[in-house]
């Protein structure tokens, strides 16, 4: 007879399989009946944790449920769930691949702009949920020469972020979230790819349109390169005005990282 009982570790790794993966063997002995059979009662939990992850998704993605319908939406996301269930216990944390996810289903095929929606509303969602870190204090670089500027390095904040989609996002999500059906109606999916900035300001969150040329510069900036670098990325746009209205906003962060490098090109320059 085994009288190995299980450790707590091994007995949520048995319960996660069962109720993400519908894998039961072995839930059978670490369940008790209790008036109802051992798959009945596995159900249960198994659809009232994915009923959790459908409402999170929901919350996540309201444009979206609105444009395909909560029950589609609903059937998409228990396909999801079994497709791709969660790795941490942060929810808020969950549904990064879900755009991906609705771009491969056929039933969008036709739809194709979903997915963008999707995207667009992932990264709202993110910005929504990122970290409150002080911005970049621009007096910080008042100092700095033009050789300092050049190769100083910024850390994007983390209530920021970049986004390329091939649909106009930004103004169905607005619009589907208003219920303005004539801004709808208006919309034109065919217009080419859209560049945006979004960002989380004090009264929700904000977005920006960039131009091709601003776009190049602006993922520079944010993967790290350093000022000159990435303004050669397009010598055709206004890069420097660029920057000015991103210190401005308050995209970038006042890290350690980057305050300890603005003290050493400030020792430098002087």
């Amino acid at each position: 007879m085994n009288m190995h009982a299980p450790s707590l570790a091994e007995l949520q790794r048995t319960m996660r399989r069962s109720l993400l993966e519908g894998a039961d063997e072995g839930a059978d002995a670490v369940v008790l009946a209790d008036g109802l059979d051992t798959p009945t009662r596995l159900n249960i939990y198994r659809n009232t944790a994915e009923g959790v992850l459908v409402n999170a998704l929901r919350l996540a993605f309201p444009a979206v449920q609105r444009l395909v319908g909560a029950d589609f939406f609903e059937g998409a996301v228990r396909l999801f769930v079994r497709a791709e269930p969660p790795r941490s216990a942060w929810l808020d944390e969950y549904g990064a691949q879900f755009p991906a996810f609705l771009g491969k289903m056929p039933q969008l095929s036709s739809v194709s702009y979903v997915a963008d929606v999707a995207q667009f509303e992932w990264q709202v969602n993110g910005v929504l949920h990122a970290p409150d870190v002080p911005p970049l204090d621009p007096a910080c670089l008042e100092r700095l020469d033009e050789d300092a500027l050049g190769t100083l390095r910024l850390s994007p904040h983390p209530a920021t972020r970049l986004l390329r989609c091939d649909a106009p996002a930004d103004a169905i999500w607005r619009a589907v979230l208003q219920q303005d059906d004539a801004a709808l109606r208006g919309i034109e999916l065919a217009a080419g790819p859209v560049y945006l900035l979004v960002q989380r300001v004090t009264e929700g969150v904000d977005t920006l349109r960039l131009s091709v040329g601003e776009w190049h510069i602006s993922k520079a900036l944010f993967a790290g390169e350093a000022l000159d670098a990435a303004l050669a990325c397009a010598p055709e746009a206004d890069g420097f005005a660029l920057v000015g209205a991103y210190l401005a906003r308050g995209c970038f962060a006042q890290t350690s990282k980057t305050a300890s490098c603005i003290r050493i090109k400030q020792r430098t320059s002087t």
